[in-house]
């Protein structure tokens, strides 16, 4: 039951991350802010991110912070962030940190990969009551 609250919480944070990332694009808050992304909504795009986020979700198993799960999250959320500066910007062809699309774009990063963090760490406050 543990495994499958981390994956769920995870998933729900890739999907509060994802659609978050979306609509700050389609709303022209990115490229406004100076980070050029703005992503289609689609399966395509979706749901690989929904699969890694409910993988990174079990990064909740580790025994530490258990009762403080949204601090927990954001702790954690430096895993996906590092994964995204140095592996997948440079293989989207956006160079390290993701500095082609802007020099926004680590910011970008950080944000979003905290929403990850403290979506999947409310979830998993709300599923524990």
């Amino acid at each position: 039951m543990k495994i499958f609250r981390a994956l769920l919480a995870g998933l729900l944070g890739g999907l509060a991350n994802s659609l978050g990332l979306w609509a700050s694009g389609a709303a022209g808050i990115n490229r406004a802010l100076g980070f050029r992304m703005a992503p289609e909504l689609s399966a395509e795009w979706l749901l690989p991110r929904l699969a890694m986020s409910a993988l990174w979700g079990l990064l909740f198993l580790l025994p530490f912070w258990n009762s403080r799960p949204v601090r927990k999250g954001m702790l954690l959320s430096i895993g996906p962030l590092l994964v995204m500066l140095y592996l997948i910007f440079p293989k989207m062809g956006a160079g390290l940190y993701g500095l082609k699309l802007g020099a926004t774009a680590p910011l970008f990063a950080v944000f979003f990969t905290l929403v990850w963090g403290v979506v999947a760490g409310l979830v998993l406050k709300g599923i524990g009551r």
